[in-house]
């Protein structure tokens, strides 16, 4: 059977098993037929020897038999002997030949040298010591014929029920397995065709088959993320790089071409190492989004006490505290990741002050509303026009593309977004033009820790 698919071999054994199981129901229909008939017979002699126990007296010392006693009745011969076992009445049947003792109330079975007889014997007393025997006698059931008749009925039956089995049996496996064979198509398809949005689409179900498509299709969709991620990314950082690359390859060309001077070569060298920190920074931002995006970096939440996390981060950054003002009131506290949450309000501080006025200020705060809690970071900056506050959380989008490699890579605010989401929490806006802006991140207040 290893030459076998899995599905004929399954049917195999299954129309094995019911063959099994009709041969053991032959072998129980025989056993139970023989216990029947038996049981039968016996009940049939035992209620007829009775009856005629009923219908027999002794009158002045005769024996006297009632009008209902009948000595043959339904193939059951009814004897009666004497307490010296002598015949008295009844006629015994040719064919039982044997010896047989007389026993009180037992049916047994008496073999004879032509047939077997169950036999049954009932004392009836006379007196204190006389008495007569009643002795009834009926030829044991033959099942030999009931038997033949069986097997006879089985060879008939059973080729036409092992072909029904079998056919039976395969049309089972093969509508169980079709969802396999839709999983095994759907996977050559993409194998061939390269296409990872291809989905199994079988309804929910219960089943072992509905819950492997449900895994198959999550797994694909995974796998087609991590493919548009690496995708992203690849484009993302050939188009990003191309910049630096080009002021770094001009400038290592420009030097070997001409010989500066000492302070020439000093302006070079600082051109290059900008532009590699840029590099390095870009780099480093684009692997974290696609981290987020994939859910590689996941936000590992514990209880975070906010304003002390964010007196730790005004010590860190590089701004005077007159111009980063932290606007603190009662003690708040979130289930967050502190590395993440650190950085979205990092990016945020950077953004306004990279994007203020020239020696403006930002304004950072934390509030409960609700069942929220609040965390904003507002400026009196130049604020962002209407019609491009849906476009700055888009990767690469700058409001100021004036402003060149000094306006950032643009990923800030993108990143913003993943780690608000990594924390089941979203980004709003608020800018006026000329006025500033406000970014308010939304995180749930009442979590539990998990």
């Amino acid at each position: 059977m290893k030459g076998l698919s899995v599905k004929l071999r399954i049917a195999v054994w299954l129309t094995l098993l019911a063959g099994l199981l009709a041969s053991l129901l032959l072998v129980f229909l025989l056993s139970i037929s023989r216990l029947v008939s038996m049981r039968t017979a016996m009940n049939q002699l035992s209620g007829i020897v009775r009856e005629n126990l009923t219908q027999t007296g002794m009158v002045n010392g005769r024996l006297e038999l009632g009008d209902d006693f009948r000595f043959y009745q339904n193939g059951v011969s009814t004897l009666i002997y004497s307490k010296n076992k002598a015949l008295l009445a009844g006629q015994l049947p040719i064919s039982f030949t044997a010896e047989e003792e007389f026993q009180n109330g037992l049916t047994r079975e008496v073999s004879t040298g032509t047939g077997k007889y169950l036999v049954l014997d009932l004392w009836f007393p006379v007196g204190w010591e006389n008495g007569v025997w009643l002795r009834g006698m009926i030829e044991a059931p033959d099942n030999r014929q009931l038997t033949r008749n069986l097997l006879n009925v089985a060879m008939v039956i059973m080729p036409a029920f092992m072909a029904s089995a079998a056919l039976g049996s395969y049309w089972i496996v093969r509508k169980a397995f079709r969802p396999l064979d839709s999983i095994t198509a759907t996977a050559a398809s993409i194998n061939e065709a390269h296409d990872l949005s291809r989905r199994i689409g079988l309804q929910p179900g219960q089943d072992e088959f509905s819950r492997l498509a449900g895994t198959f299709d999550q797994l694909f969709q995974r796998l087609e993320l991590s493919f548009e991620s690496e995708e992203q990314f690849t484009a993302d950082a050939s188009h990003e790089l191309r910049t630096p690359v080009s002021i770094i390859k001009g400038a290592c060309e420009y030097a070997e071409k001409y010989d500066e001077t000492l302070e020439e070569r000093q302006e070079t060298i600082a051109m290059i190492h900008r532009q590699a920190d840029r590099m390095s920074e870009l780099i480093a931002q684009l692997l974290s989004m696609t981290r987020l995006e994939q859910g590689i970096e996941l936000a590992q939440l514990e209880r975070v006490n906010l304003n002390e996390l964010l007196c730790s981060l005004s010590e860190e950054l590089p701004y005077e505290s007159h111009r980063l003002i932290l606007e603190l009131q009662e003690e708040i506290s979130v289930m967050a990741d502190p590395s993440l949450l650190s950085r979205l309000v990092r990016n945020l501080v950077e953004n306004a002050f990279k994007y203020g006025v020239p020696d403006g200020c930002v304004w950072v705060s934390a509030c409960q509303s609700g069942s929220e809690v609040l965390l904003q970071v507002r400026d009196n900056g130049i604020g962002i026009a209407p019609d491009q506050q849906d476009k700055i959380w888009q990767r690469f989008y700058r409001v100021d593309a004036a402003r060149g490699s000094e306006g950032g890579a643009g990923l800030g605010l993108a990143i913003v977004r993943q780690i608000a989401r990594a924390h089941g929490g979203y980004m709003t806006l608020e800018s006026i033009p000329g006025k500033g802006s406000t970014f308010t991140l939304h995180l749930p207040g009442d979590r539990e820790l998990i």
